[in-house]
């Protein structure tokens, strides 16, 4: 269903937000749509969208265990409602249980938006499920969370991937994917310091503290980017503290050119641009026109320009002039299964059996890049991944195979700040909770520093 059915006043405050969230949760569910493409369908009021956002977000962070306990509570064990119908349950059910409004109330909005959706018949089965929930919680999800994948709301695949990788660590990590995710800035240092722009945001009543990258300022609370000093004239952008790091680690000097393979949206194009004045070329290749347009949309705003190249780069270089490039970084497609926290549709959308055919394609990626990079140059291969099978598992099968003086540096030869974790295979950067404090907040980003001959990768 594209748009939800208009109704005449008068509704519940809140019935068109969850109707429409209910709607964009169908798709995700039953035609496996991003949750971002499951919203660009919905005709939403401009008003309701925050609110349809974040309504849709929690419900989907929460899915594996909300929709076995309405489950639960059909009165026929093995149907459920229709598919819609079964998303209003789920979303109401997150409204319940994990945000602030009173039961009651949110037992009546649901009514209402069935209505809304045009299940007016229904209307009595909504209500008699949702309070059968209300009154019922404890037992039902005394039952429900015996089984890990709905306890702590995560695909099995997905959780024995992180035991098997980061043994006790993997509990913070789904602790953090079960958070809203913070809101981080980075600060164009060539255009003002950061402890001056802190110190506007504390002017404009804002809270935040500074990050464990140079350029990183994290929010005690998001707000609207229309709020924050300097937005619109570029001085800031909203980029998690850990995608921050691809610049450092690239590392481009004055004068040189610079591919960023892989680049929409363009976060990182423009963190390169801002880190390193005066390159002699940057080039933001991406395989969408319409991701193309985003970059070229975020670099004016910031006052940065750059060659975009639409091509396929796994594929295509018949766009290359045959100059070699002085560093690449390779942003990578991958699982993004470290930004769980803010893409929750992965938990549904990703599969264990997905993962072989992205290192497959980043191998690719990887070998079609290194073949542009000179002599001596560096590429920053990094993922958005918390998969070795992605990340180390990648670079060391790269490797293996006959790539002359190709080698991977190790983090301890790199200039990194020293707040910066690292390890001996690359920079592996894990979710962490909200407890940790809000310096050490990151999503979850791979980095490997590649390149080719003896002074390859060192600061020159």
């Amino acid at each position: 269903m594209n748009d939800v059915a208009k109704q005449r006043e008068p509704l519940a405050p809140g019935a068109i937000a969850m109707a429409h969230a209910t709607a964009a949760l169908t798709e995700v569910v039953m035609r496996g749509c991003t949750a971002d493409d499951a919203l660009a369908q919905q005709s939403t009021p401009p008003a309701q969208r925050a609110a349809v956002r974040a309504i849709l977000a929690g419900s989907l962070r929460w899915y594996l265990r909300l929709a076995p306990a309405i489950d639960s509570l059909q009165q026929k064990p093995g149907r459920k409602p229709q598919p819609q119908l079964h998303a209003l349950l789920v979303v109401a059910a997150h409204q319940i249980l994990y945000s602030r409004a009173a039961a009651e109330s949110v037992v009546n909005i649901a009514v209402d938006a069935a209505r809304v959706l045009q299940f007016d018949a229904a209307a009595g089965f909504v209500n008699a499920v949702l309070r059968r929930l209300v009154r019922d919680s404890d037992a039902i999800f005394a039952q429900v969370d015996r089984r890990p994948t709905a306890a702590l709301a995560h695909p099995r695949w997905f959780l024995q991937s992180l035991e098997i990788a980061y043994g006790e660590r993997a509990a913070d990590i789904v602790t953090a994917n079960n958070e809203p995710p913070p809101m981080t800035l980075r600060v164009d240092l060539s255009r003002g310091s950061r402890d001056a722009y802190l110190q506007e945001l504390a002017a404009a009543g804002i809270g935040a503290a500074s990050s464990f990258v140079p350029s990183a300022v994290v929010l005690l609370e998001p707000v609207g980017v229309d709020a924050l000093p300097g937005f619109a004239e570029g001085r800031v952008s909203v980029q998690d503290a850990g995608a921050q790091v691809a610049a450092l680690l690239l590392d481009a000097q004055p004068g040189e050119r610079v591919l960023d393979a892989c680049a929409a949206p363009g976060g990182k194009t423009g963190h390169i641009l801002e880190h390193t004045p005066g390159l002699a070329a940057v080039v933001a290749a991406d395989l969408s026109a319409s991701r193309l347009a985003r970059v070229a949309t975020n670099l004016a705003r910031l006052q940065r320009t750059a060659t975009l190249v639409e091509a396929d780069l796994a594929q295509d270089l018949s766009w290359w002039d045959g100059r070699p490039f002085d560093r690449i970084l390779l942003d990578a497609p991958c699982s993004a299964t470290g930004v769980i926290r803010r893409h929750p549709d992965i938990k549904l959308l990703r599969r264990a059996g997905d993962i072989e055919a992205f290192a497959t394609l980043q191998l690719a990626l990887l070998h079609n890049c290194i073949s542009m990079l000179r002599p001596g140059g560096r590429l920053v291969y990094a993922t958005c991944s918390v998969l070795p099978q992605e990340n180390q598992g990648v670079i060391a099968t790269l490797l293996a195979r006959d790539w002359g003086a190709l080698r991977s540096f190790k983090a301890r030869e790199l200039a990194l700040p020293a707040t910066v974790p690292r390890g001996d295979d690359g920079v592996q950067l894990l979710p962490r909770p909200r407890a940790a404090g809000l310096e050490a907040a990151t999503d979850g980003f791979y980095y490997a520093v590649l390149g080719s001959g003896s002074q390859a990768g060192h600061a020159d």
